[in-house]
């Protein structure tokens, strides 16, 4: 799993970025954090996953899991929300 520089934040996850990042890349349950990725799937921008979701055995995988380019973390569906609509309307305003 990789990071961006310059993470998007919502507000509540911001107080424990650290403690996030450090529990999903020990594969720790956390409950109502996702992360906002970009997409591997052609034709879309970005994907929210919930940090539930990253522990299925799929994501374990190598090449899976080093795939992924976390550009957003947010504590609760609604902030990711916003957290992602942060991150499209920066790029749009951006190029």
């Amino acid at each position: 799993m990789r990071w961006y520089k310059n993470i998007y934040l919502g507000d509540n996850a911001r107080k424990k970025k650290s403690a996030i990042i450090a529990k999903a890349e020990a594969h720790r349950f956390q409950h109502d954090i996702y992360f906002i990725v970009l997409s591997s799937t052609e034709g879309n921008l970005l994907e929210m996953m919930s940090a539930v979701q990253l522990l299925q055995p799929h994501y374990r995988q190598p090449y899976v899991w080093e795939k992924l380019f976390v550009v957003g973390i947010a504590k609760g569906y609604d902030e990711a929300v916003m957290t992602m609509a942060a991150v499209i309307t920066d790029t749009y305003n951006a190029t």
